[in-house]
């Protein structure tokens, strides 16, 4: 253990004080005091939809419901969703996509794979039983248009006031971000695929 003297420890305790002190007037100055929030992962960076799937644990840990709906992901098996399966009822689950858009190679399937998927988010959306939705990869059926941004973003905006919804994928659009109460870009500082490995289990899917 590294050693410290009674100086040092002073010095740190007051440092600390000082700490506590600008961090209790903050959280003091905060009014609000629960509300829904519209939660955006995007950006180039791997773990958008992992850290929303955490988001999603932490509620289910707390005896709240959770809905998710998947609009890209369904050409694949994945181990997440097994995993909310042993939460039985607790989680409403839709995996709705046929894959990117660039291995059906067919913007009409892929309008409508969009459509559906949003038609099942509405419904999760209007269902008072659910704490927290997950839009899996929306940002993937807006950034091709494949669904009308206004009218997607009306909708999440007209959430009821304690519904909390991730949206993810890359390339937010500009109006979801405005209305988002809490976007986080993920960076890609260095990813395992560029040198050469593909995508596992347990990791990627």
């Amino acid at each position: 253990m590294k050693s410290v003297d009674d100086t040092q420890a002073q010095r740190h305790r007051a440092k600390m004080a000082k700490r506590k002190a600008v961090q209790d007037a903050e959280v003091a100055g905060k009014t609000v005091a629960e509300k829904g929030l519209l939660i955006v992962n995007t950006g180039p960076g791997k773990g958008k939809t992992t850290a929303a799937f955490g988001l999603a644990l932490r509620m289910l840990g707390y005896g709240r419901r959770v809905g998710v709906v998947q609009f890209v992901k369904g050409a694949w098996h994945t181990g997440e969703k097994d995993a909310f399966a042993a939460f039985g009822d607790k989680v409403v689950w839709h995996t709705m996509g046929e894959g990117f858009t660039w291995e059906t190679q067919d913007i009409k399937r892929d309008i409508a794979a969009a459509e559906a998927a949003w038609a099942k988010a509405l419904e999760l959306l209007a269902d008072p039983r659910i704490s927290l939705v997950v839009l899996d990869e929306l940002n993937i059926a807006l950034r091709y248009d494949y669904l009308d941004l206004d009218a997607v973003v009306a909708a999440l905006k007209a959430r009821r006031p304690d519904l909390h919804v991730v949206v993810t994928g890359r390339n937010a659009k500009a109006a979801l971000i405005e209305a988002a109460d809490l976007v986080t870009e993920m960076g890609a500082v260095k990813h395992h695929f560029a040198a050469g490995v593909k995508a596992q289990k347990g990791i990627e899917f």
